[in-house]
């Protein structure tokens, strides 16, 4: 009787053995040069480790603020801030839409005195800060600006990132606001004004993560991303950007799941497409055409039940990002399947990056992996299963027209399908879920946010606005109006109208009167 065949969750056949054969013409590359498939430094973390965030916020800017000091303590290099539900959508806190959501799956932040008391106590100019933001994300690169021009900051000297990537919004989460030629009209805007005023700062983070989130494959999250991605370098190029210089600020935001391999693959692939793509569009700077990336581990892989499970598997997954050369990475609280993560949960979840980095010995010698037969396979396998991807996303116009058509939608639901029948038979094993359960299970600690947070943001912003100089409130939101209508640079005209305590709303409902809602 022939054993059934082993898969990877793309669908990638695994043999039971790899050997020479499998790799006959293996190219000797060398990490920090073109493609990149070894790591975008010659000496990766002998050099420099990864920057070791922790995403967090929830509650109100003084909350957040509180949880930041705490995890600097810790050890933490750079911070990650999450944003609740009505800032991601832009509508201020009091707005009627916004009830029930202020401050639920991060902080809420309605103006300039909200960035204010978030960053309270921490230097801009000496702090990495990554912001996961999209359809708002001009707005928040603003307040993050103005708020630097306040402690007397060199814009030139602070980095950081903005998420910034809409398209996987429509594609899979769902927190847009404008249509997709104008929200891509104000992502090439923000490249433009911060490759002339803000140049270490990471422009966007073309995000995979969501998209993996959703349901896709590791094949189909780095085929659909760098899809994305060639679109808004496209785009950027049609506004007549140089790619040599806005191409060094573009990166990526992946997630990594369970199958160490094919995770390690996955990442080593990504890369050395992303060079080769960069190379056609007409990158010839080796450092416009490096995929840099930050991780996080894999949230849909965490699960309620025996959640200090999940330790284990963050421990996994923060191998795999490690093993694949990330630049930048968060790891899950093992209580994230019930809750925001509380102190603990977030201190461990840093520790297993502490312990990987300072006792594991991964870090001591450049992709560790490679030249593992398997590896070096898996790597050749995923990348021309995602070739084919992108071929065919190329075929129907690119990723916008993909997306306008349901393409890359109805690809990632077939995938989640799929994975959810395994499950659901047997034939993918989730311990704890579906083998191996307990009859009765501790109680685990969750972390609440009290519901009262959106009537205190809503005294803060009436307050506000009786405070303010409403007249240059009202001048302010017509230039970014004007600047709109007549497409020019809308940037500074946003950086000013924070400066003069305009609401995020304010300014999102100012462009939804120009450009429209996307339905």
């Amino acid at each position: 009787m022939s054993e059934k065949k082993r898969n990877t969750d793309s669908g990638i056949e695994i043999k039971q053995l790899y050997t020479v054969e499998d790799q006959p013409t293996q190219q000797i590359e060398t990490p920090g040069s073109f493609p990149f498939t070894r790591g975008v430094q010659p000496d990766m973390y002998r050099g420099k480790l990864w920057t070791m965030r922790q995403y967090a916020g929830f509650s109100t800017a003084e909350e957040s603020n509180k949880r930041y000091h705490y995890l600097l303590n810790q050890g933490v290099m750079g911070l990650s801030v999450a944003f609740d539900l009505p800032t991601q959508i832009g509508y201020d806190s009091d707005h009627a839409l916004a009830e029930g959501e202020v401050g639920k799956v991060g902080v809420a932040i309605d103006s300039l005195e909200d960035i204010d008391t978030l960053f309270k106590g921490i230097k801009l100019e000496e702090v990495s800060t990554s912001m996961t933001i999209n359809a708002t994300a001009f707005i928040l690169l603003s307040f993050y600006v103005a708020q630097a021009k306040k402690q007397g900051a060199d814009l030139k000297k602070i980095s950081g990132t903005i998420q910034n990537d809409i398209l996987k919004e429509y594609a899979a989460r769902g927190t847009y606001i404008y249509p997709p030629k104008p929200s891509m009209r104000i992502i090439t805007d923000i490249f433009e004004w911060c490759s002339k005023d803000l140049p270490k700062w990471n422009t966007i983070s073309i995000s995979g993560y969501h998209i993996r989130e959703a349901g896709s494959t590791a094949v189909q999250e780095i085929a659909f991303t760098l899809s994305n991605g060639k679109a808004y370098v496209k785009a950027a190029l049609e506004k007549g950007l140089d790619i040599n210089v806005f191409g060094k600020r573009l990166s990526f935001f992946f997630n990594a799941h369970n199958n160490l391999f094919e995770e390690v693959a996955k990442f080593r692939a990504a890369r050395r497409m992303w060079a080769k793509m960069m190379k056609d569009l007409g990158a010839t700077d080796p450092k416009a055409m490096m995929l840099r990336f930050h991780t996080q581990t894999g949230g849909s892989t965490l699960t309620a039940q025996q959640p200090l499970n999940n330790i284990s598997r963050v421990t996994i997954q923060t191998l795999a990002a490690v093993l694949g050369g990330t630049q930048s990475l968060h790891t899950n609280g093992y209580d994230e399947a019930l809750s925001l993560p509380t102190e603990e949960a977030a201190r461990i979840a840093l520790r297993t990056q502490q312990i990987v980095a300072f006792e594991s010995g991964a870090p001591e010698t450049v992709d560790p992996l490679a030249g593992s037969y398997f590896v070096e396979t898996l790597t050749d396998e995923v990348e021309q299963k995602a070739w084919e991807l992108i071929n065919k996303i190329d075929a129907i116009g690119g990723s916008v027209s993909a997306i306008e058509q349901g393409f890359i939608q109805d690809e990632i639901a077939r995938s989640a399908y799929d994975y959810q029948r395994g499950i659901e038979r047997g034939e993918k094993i989730i311990v704890g879920v579906n083998k191996f359960q307990v009859n009765r299970e501790e109680p685990v600690p969750v972390f609440k946010i009290d519901d009262s947070i959106r009537e205190q943001q809503s005294l803060k912003l009436k307050a506000l606005r009786e405070r303010r100089d409403n007249n240059k409130v009202k001048a302010s939101l017509e230039e970014v109006r004007s600047k709109a209508v007549h497409n020019e640079n809308l940037m500074p005209a946003v950086i000013e109208a924070v400066e003069n305590y305009c609401t995020l709303g304010e300014i999102a409902d100012t462009l939804r009167n120009v450009f429209g809602e996307y339905r």
